[in-house]
């Protein structure tokens, strides 16, 4: 389905002064929770007049994901612990690594899995907590954590490519992806066959599992710090240009394609500034991005037509999430502003 139409927009704005790490969802869709630089996690609701605060770390929160709940927040921080926080706002420290950063995190409600990465190390424990977490060493240090669809199979981004592990099998020796250089990010396509990291220079790297291609994505004006995969997994949206790079993930993928970009350019409130988020809608063909000079826009491949949910003017975007019903936009960035878009008619 495609927006012919703009829709109807109400913005409300909170300054929390402090960098916006990243934003997280809860499983009913409604509850959202925001880590921030000094250590804080905001949680902010429909029913909630404003962020509500919680004291989850002595320092900065470095990563943030939902646990296996689906009701409440993990987040790794510079003071070694990995805590959780309940809707309620309740904090417990689940674990800890005395001296060291936990700098990455993932779950899957599905499956029960939890994985935390402490340097070179992965920590993966289960739902029922059964005997001390297993521990996946890599030969450098980690960079990204993604954890499939399925819940089955976690991808380990470090330097020189990926570790792709079975996270049910106690005794499986890792799956090396390899591409030299330095591997940031990770994330699976919708259907698990695709597995794509964005690179310390300005590119992207990808491999289809079912056969075992390579594929090279390039031409990015700056580096690549965030991607995004569509509902069906058809396209990759992509920052790290001045317009939403969207890569073709529909038959065969993208070797030998170009991708298709809108927003940015030489005009609209991203006009001349780098992509720096980006996120799909959970339910329409639609895009969210946001620009390093502050500005948010939503938009679609294909369309010359986008609307400003935040004009530019500020600091650079670090993170975008939607509403489960995807009417609901919150976007925060650098300085600690957050913006949550209210549109109506748009989650159908």
């Amino acid at each position: 389905m495609t927006v012919s139409t703009a829709p109807a927009l109400n913005t409300l704005s909170w300054d929390l002064d402090a960098y916006v790490v990243d934003i997280a969802l809860a499983g009913d869709g409604k509850l959202f929770a925001v880590a921030l630089g000094d250590g804080t996690v905001r949680l902010l609701s429909g029913e909630d007049t404003g962020p509500r605060t919680v004291q989850a770390h002595n320092g900065a929160c470095l990563c943030l994901a939902t646990d296996i709940d689906g009701q409440s927040f993990l987040t790794g921080g510079d003071d070694g612990k990995l805590t959780r926080t309940d809707k309620t706002g309740a904090t417990e420290t689940i674990a800890e690594a005395k001296g060291k950063w936990i700098e990455h995190v993932a779950a899957h409600g599905g499956s029960g899995y939890r994985a935390y990465a402490v340097g070179k190390d992965v920590f993966v424990t289960e739902r029922k907590g059964r005997g001390e977490p297993r521990r996946l060493t890599h030969a450098t240090t980690v960079n990204g954590l993604a954890i499939n669809d399925k819940g089955r199979r976690m991808a380990v981004a470090h330097y020189n490519g990926v570790s792709l592990w079975w996270l049910a099998s106690q005794d499986s020796q890792a799956q090396a992806l390899e591409w030299k250089g330095s591997h940031l990010s990770v994330a699976f396509s919708p259907d698990g066959d695709y597995v794509i990291t964005t690179l310390q220079e300005n590119a992207l790297h990808g491999w289809r599992l079912s056969d075992k291609q390579h594929m090279r994505m390039s031409g990015y004006g700056a580096k690549v710090r965030s991607m995004s995969f569509n509902r069906k997994g058809q396209i990759l949206a992509t920052g790290g240009a001045d317009t939403i790079v969207c890569w073709p993930f529909t038959g065969g993928g993208p070797m030998g394609k170009a991708p298709s970009e809108f927003g940015g350019g030489v005009a609209g409130p991203g006009a001349g500034s780098i992509v720096t988020a980006v996120r799909c809608h959970p339910k329409l063909d639609l895009i969210a991005a946001g620009f390093d000079n502050g500005a948010v826009i939503l938009g679609q491949p294909g369309m010359l037509r986008t609307v400003t949910v935040v004009p530019g003017g500020g600091a650079p975007i670090t993170a975008l999430c939607w509403n489960a019903r995807g009417d609901r936009l919150l976007a925060g960035d650098e300085a600690g502003r957050l913006v949550l878009g209210d549109f109506q008619g748009l989650s159908s």
